[in-house]
């Protein structure tokens, strides 16, 4: 999905604990005895009430054609899902899924930037924003919005920030993982950070393929194992920096199940709890405390497997359902109804923990 080689700092897209480690393999095995594990599908549940989208992407037309463009001056192929969407379809498409509400977000692919400059970044994310508003605007309660930053300019993306929450109303704010190999715990980005911890923002994290690995070749598209790990670049950044503990009213939600930090989480604890413990640190009731306390979509790891490790990572109440449409199918809550979930588990998952999220979407 996501492909990208980046050069002198400048981006394109296409990333001991023996206790620990033994703690999360006896939960892990007790959940698989629930069902959970591969092999141990249950028939389908009912569907639940209501299904809201939390990691769901739109191009603009103009954004459609700076792709396109920038895409074949690379002499790299188009993807048709990005060139053949459109608001109306997506609208009839969420319909026909069931699904009542999706929130809409840029992808990563390419982000904004294009090779330009700070300020075209900037023209971007505002056109971006401004189609989705209308959008929000024109198909009540169909969707909301994770308004994109550009993060390139720190006084020109605070600027965004106002616009987005104070003129646009959006729900929160879309970012990628990496901006030209700064990961988001950069000091860089601290100002920011401090701003949508004021506003308690709902703030949306989405990989991309990093620039340290985008060359590495194992015969593999990049994004199938550099999407995921970029996700966990970012937050093992927000975590060691600080971001985490010091600025606890943004909502964090990460996409993808948290990308392999599910799986890490024991060996991150087992190099980092000693030194993170106790006052001051940058996680004072441990590592999986403040993992714990993230959210998490479940787009694209709906799998049994992925989910057991998701669901020891963190409580029902912090995964909210996604897609990546139109990257990956509107209907992956059929994989959900198999994995034995109670009802009440699943109809959090499907809507509820994101209605807690965005209350507007309750409507």
């Amino acid at each position: 999905m996501n492909e990208s080689r980046h050069d002198s700092g400048r981006w394109s897209y296409a990333c001991t604990g023996h206790a620990s480690r033994r703690g999360f393999l006896a939960g892990a095995a007790a959940f698989g005895a629930t069902a959970l594990l591969p092999g141990g599908d249950k028939p389908a549940q009912a569907a639940p009430a209501r299904l809201i989208d939390t990691h769901h992407h739109f191009y603009p037309p103009a954004y459609q054609k700076v792709w396109g463009d920038w895409m074949t001056q690379r002499k790299l192929a188009t993807r048709g899902v990005q060139m053949d969407w459109t608001a109306e379809q997506d609208a009839e498409l969420l319909a026909k899924a069931g699904i009542a509400s999706a929130v809409l977000s840029v992808a990563s692919t390419p982000g904004t930037w294009f090779d330009g400059t700070a300020k075209t970044a900037e023209a971007m994310a505002r056109l971006c924003s401004d189609f989705a508003a209308d959008m929000v605007r024109d198909y009540p309660g169909r969707y909301g919005l994770f308004a994109p930053l550009s993060m390139i300019d720190i006084d020109a993306t605070l600027k965004e920030i106002e616009y987005v929450f104070d003129t646009l109303k959006a729900d929160g704010v879309g970012l990628q993982t990496n901006y030209g190999d700064k990961w988001l715990g950069d000091p860089l980005y601290k100002p920011v950070f401090e701003e949508l911890n004021r506003r308690k923002a709902v703030v949306f994290v989405h990989p991309l393929v990093a620039s340290c690995c985008s060359n590495l070749s194992i015969g593999a598209i990049p994004a199938v194992i550099e999407v995921p790990h970029d996700t966990t670049r970012t937050m093992l950044s927000l975590l060691l920096s600080g971001t985490f503990v010091r600025l606890r009213d943004i909502k964090w939600l990460f996409s993808h199940g948290g990308g392999t930090i599910p799986f890490l989480a024991g060996r991150i604890a087992a190099f980092y709890d000693q030194k993170a413990r106790g006052p001051g640190g940058v996680a004072p009731d441990g590592t999986a405390a403040e993992f714990r306390r993230l959210y998490y979509d479940t787009a694209n790891v709906t799998d049994a497997g992925a989910m057991v490790a998701l669901l020891q990572l963190a409580p029902v109440s912090q995964i909210t359902y996604g897609t990546d449409y139109p990257y990956f199918a509107l209907d992956q809550i059929d994989d959900l109804r198999k994995r034995n979930l109670s009802p009440s588990d699943l109809d959090a998952i499907a809507s509820g923990n994101a209605g807690r999220l965005i209350p507007r979407l309750n409507a």
